[in-house]
């Protein structure tokens, strides 16, 4: 990616330091869900992640999660894994290194193929110590690097997903207790046999609401007559209905719905974009910085949107503070004009760990942290806590159920 005008101003003007990595400690954690959350892959219970705390030469400590799941459901990478090639990799290749500019990150680990939630980790903690270093929050740092006219707005609209229920009375009560709280996007998961009628139920119940369904790659294009009916209900998206690696037979079910579609799993990089965007396969997309390898293929997928007009929104993988922190940052940008998947931190946990807390606040927004970088500090009693939990839990699946 070219450097813009606005950055060599920056430049000029405030000459960038360059940051040495001297350290990375790794940190696996986990965290209870206030509430499970129950997707088409199943039960999920509670949260895991690996933080990565990496220190300068000059002493400053950037963080970065790599928010990688217990079991290879929504990805192909565990916490098991991901530590793995944290710790016998990515950080070696990087420890004693000079970046100046954080762009050039993935420069640095390009040996390494795939493992995208885990470089995303490992770059973001690169992003907020550059962040940091001079003297910026990390949303000012993501915005000198596009053109004029994208400075961070300091808030970003979200939304709320809302899991599978148990019945369509208990998916409109959800829906309302959320309502109620301020959230004005809903999503929810749908599933075969879960969709359709609670489309029906719910547009009933909430007329108004701006409502959007994620099938997390549950229906096939064999579907198509089905997933039509859903055209019924005013959906401002349909989310990755066919299969998690699929941009074809998402264009071929474009063509057949008036509903959108936004792609999500199967768009894992910026080229990935431009094949979708070619074939018509979407009409949002749905934009995770774990899912696409880190802020720096954000930055040129952002520019994709921009370049294109595609509404675009930033997902989320229900992260701790840490990646919370970051996606609210990218969030606040402007070309991301729908309500992101970035939910408060009472939806998910309590407590986190991170201070202080974001709280969703007038018309549905989160704002950015007024710290530098990330703009939260990482509570290091409830960081050992959480490790601990792991190493004592040991959280995998015995006896068919995900612990």
């Amino acid at each position: 990616m070219e450097i813009h005008q606005s950055l060599q101003i920056i430049i000029e003007e405030f000459k960038l330091q360059s940051i040495t990595v001297k350290d990375i400690k790794l940190h696996t954690v986990y965290l209870p869900y206030l509430d499970p959350i129950r997707t088409s892959f199943g039960v999920e219970p509670n949260k895991v992640a690996v933080l990565i705390e990496l220190i300068t030469d000059k002493g400053v400590t950037g963080w970065g999660e790599a928010s990688i799941e217990i079991s290879p459901g929504y990805g192909t990478e565990t916490a098991v894994t991901g530590y793995h090639i944290l710790e016998n990799f990515m950080a070696p290749a990087i420890i004693g290194k000079t970046i100046d500019d954080p762009r050039h990150f993935p420069a640095l680990i390009r040996q390494y193929r795939g493992n995208h939630h885990t470089r995303a980790g490992i770059e973001a903690a690169v992003w907020d110590a550059f962040a940091k270093t001079n003297d910026m929050r990390l949303t000012d740092c993501f915005a000198s690097f596009l053109p004029e006219g994208h400075a961070s707005e300091g808030f970003a609209v979200v939304g709320i997903s809302i899991g599978i229920q148990s019945s369509l009375e208990a998916t409109v009560k959800a829906i309302q207790t959320r309502v109620d709280q301020g959230y004005q996007r809903i999503k929810l998961k749908i599933k075969r046999g879960w969709d359709v009628e609670v489309a029906k139920a719910v547009r009933a119940a909430f007329p108004d609401i701006m409502l959007m369904l994620d099938a997390n790659s549950d229906y096939s294009l064999e579907d198509a007559d089905h997933l039509m009916k859903l055209d019924d209900y005013d959906l401002l998206m349909i989310e990755q209905p066919l299969a998690h690696d699929d941009i074809y037979e998402h264009s071929k079910l474009q063509k057949r719905l008036k509903t959108r579609i936004c792609l999500d799993e199967s768009v894992k990089t910026a080229t990935d974009l431009r094949i979708a965007l070619e074939l018509g396969a979407c009409k949002i997309l749905n934009l995770k910085p774990a899912r696409v390898g880190g802020f720096t293929e954000c930055l040129a997928i952002y520019e994709i949107c921009i370049e294109h007009n595609l509404p675009l929104w930033i997902g989320g993988m229900m992260e701790t503070g840490v990646g919370r922190a970051a996606n609210v940052s990218f969030a606040s940008l402007p070309g991301v004009n729908l309500p992101s998947d970035i939910s408060a931190t009472d939806r998910y946990f309590d407590p986190d760990i991170t201070d202080p807390d974001f709280v969703l606040g007038a018309n549905s927004t989160l704002a950015v942290a007024d710290g530098l970088g990330i703009g939260v500090e990482v509570n290091r009693q409830r960081l050992e806590e959480a490790k601990e939990r792991w190493n004592t839990g040991y959280p995998y699946i015995k006896s068919g159920v995900l612990l």
